[in-house]
């Protein structure tokens, strides 16, 4: 009984330490998981317009080393997520079993 009594602390304790990282884990959940809306798209128009004509003005070679050296590790997460993904979805590390 003794046991099972230390095991419901550990729990209550658990979830009130929990509680707060897991409120803040849902109001961004709520802001950055939900799908663009229809009037965000003239926004992101814009951005794509705004990314295309940096690329064209060669505007990348203007930052600064730590910035190019986080956008590379953004770019490598991305990419790697993706062949995990694509590893998960055929279920095997190597070809599609057919």
């Amino acid at each position: 009984m003794s046991k099972l009594q230390g095991l419901v602390n550990v729990t209550k304790t658990a979830i009130t330490t929990a509680r707060p990282a897991l409120k803040k884990f849902a109001y961004y959940a709520k802001v950055e998981l939900v799908p663009p809306k229809i009037s965000d798209i003239p926004a992101i128009r814009h951005d794509i317009q705004r990314l295309v004509s940096a690329a064209k003005n060669k505007r990348f070679l203007e930052l600064p080393v730590r910035e190019v050296w986080l956008n590379t590790l953004v770019t490598l997460e991305v990419l790697c997520w993706f062949f995990i993904g694509e590893c998960i979805g055929k279920r095997h590390i190597i070809g599609y079993k057919v």
